[in-house]
């Protein structure tokens, strides 16, 4: 093996020998850094998750539906631009790519710090912010990519489990660092009170992860590989979008994975909207850790057992537990509603979301890899080659249903801000949620199995 600074001239991740001598520590090694820089992409990604529920308490004056929206506009930019990102790997290289998109993230790091304190900020500006946020859950298309073509098939998936899984703990440690660092004086004097007389610095928020992301920027820029092996042009790449196997598995992505990130953006203000008695901001980072963490347990059980089937069963939990909620509300079985009935039933959402999100993303890499392989050898194509050409169409299909599935991170907020807005009660939204998991579980079942 040879070096050109960065890049790395041969790589053989399926050769036993060169795996075990010399491939698996350089792997690792970005496997690490790449696990950090998405971490913080995650954290910037939903920071308006968490400061959208104290907007109004500093002097702002914005109606329950535009903080939803808020809540939304990060993810439905993030899945939007995931699919270029699917794209850059090949093209730009690891490296470079993964320093560049994590530095650009102090851009609205900075900007949100600054509207944070400025009173007059508009609403328009606010949404800029949430757009540019985006950039953070774009992250995660090319991250994954970037990490599938250092891992052979037989560590594909665990690789993928804890790129994904660890990155994802920014949605908790989000939440989790700015109930504590809104109420601490860091960076400037100036403070605003809260309703409640307490002091807030909710500017910290953002501000605190910029010299993070310089550092960090900075590690990926020196440490990090490029594999030129993988070069390939965007046409190349966009072969996926023709594959019906892709969309097919993108499907179980969007009702797991679309259901953990949604359900993270939109929870805090949820409970604030239907329990304004409870101060969410301790309890709200509780879910998407549950969520995280049951992340690679998913895997575990994919790898145990039949994927398919273990998504089958998700879909089924996830309609009985969202029965739980609806229990749980105001004007169901009491007037008032069951706060620790709906928490408990969130929580246990978060868990079976982030299980299923592990299992089926483990699923997806293993089968399409396969089918990829299959499709090229009964064409005639040599095993290398047909290896190579699958490991360049699965990071793009991975990045493309990645992004797929962050849409439900805009949709499920969106849904929820629709119904109060409409009927006042999120009833209706609910009932929504129930019916796309029979329509998953009818798809996933006859789909798949053919």
């Amino acid at each position: 093996m040879s070096y050109t600074l960065h890049t790395i001239q041969q790589w053989y991740p399926e050769d036993d020998w060169f795996w075990e001598r010399t491939g698996k520590k350089i792997a690792n090694r970005n496997l690490k850094i790449s696990i950090c820089c998405l971490l913080l992409s995650f954290c910037v990604w939903m920071l308006f998750s968490i400061i959208t529920i104290h907007l109004n308490a500093i002097g702002f004056h914005f109606s329950n539906t535009q903080l939803f929206l808020l809540t939304a506009i990060p993810s439905i930019s993030g899945a939007i631009l995931r699919v270029p990102y699917s794209f850059v790997i090949p093209i730009f290289g690891g490296r470079f790519w993964t320093a560049f998109s994590t530095f650009i993230l102090i851009i609205p790091c900075l900007w949100l710090g600054y509207a944070i304190k400025n009173p007059t900020t508009s609403y328009s500006e606010f949404v800029l912010i949430a757009l540019l946020c985006g950039l953070g859950g774009a992250n995660y298309a090319s991250s994954m990519a970037n990490i599938s073509f250092f891992y052979p098939k037989a560590h594909l998936g665990a690789a993928l489990g804890l790129n994904g899984g660890l990155g994802s703990l920014g949605v908790s440690v989000i939440q989790l660092v700015t109930s504590f660092i809104i109420f601490l004086p860091m960076f400037d004097e100036k403070w605003i009170l809260l309703a409640n007389g307490q002091k807030i610095w909710l500017q910290n928020a953002a501000l605190i992860w910029v010299p993070i992301l310089i550092v960090l920027s900075a590690i990926a820029l020196w440490k990090m590989n490029d594999l030129p092996g993988i070069k390939a042009s965007f046409k190349l790449q966009s072969v996926v979008l023709k594959d019906k196997m892709m969309w097919i598995l993108s499907l179980p992505y969007l009702a797991t994975f679309g259901s953990f990130i949604g359900f993270s953006a939109a929870f805090a203000m949820l409970s604030n909207t239907l329990f304004p008695e409870i101060n969410i901001t301790y309890l709200a980072f509780w879910g998407p850790l549950i969520g995280v963490l049951a992340r690679p347990i998913g895997g575990v059980f994919a790898d145990k057992f039949n994927g398919i089937y273990m998504t089958l069963i998700n879909y089924i939990l996830m309609i009985i537990l969202v029965i739980s909620v609806f229990l749980s509300l105001p004007n169901i079985l009491s007037i008032e509603g069951s706060f620790v009935g709906f928490y408990s039933a969130f929580l246990l959402m978060f868990f079976i979301a982030g299980l299923g999100s592990g299992s089926t993303f483990q699923m997806i890499a293993t089968i399409f890899r396969q089918h990829v392989i299959d499709r090229l050898t009964l064409k005639g194509v040599n095993q290398t080659l047909a290896t190579r050409n699958a490991m360049t169409e699965t990071a793009a299909a991975l990045g493309f249903i990645s992004a797929i599935g962050a849409i439900g991170g805009f949709f499920i907020p969106q849904i929820f801000s629709l119904s109060l807005l409409l009927f006042n009660s999120v009833y209706y939204a609910l009932i929504v949620f129930i019916l796309f998991y029979i329509i998953c579980t009818i798809i996933t079942k006859f789909s798949i199995n053919k």
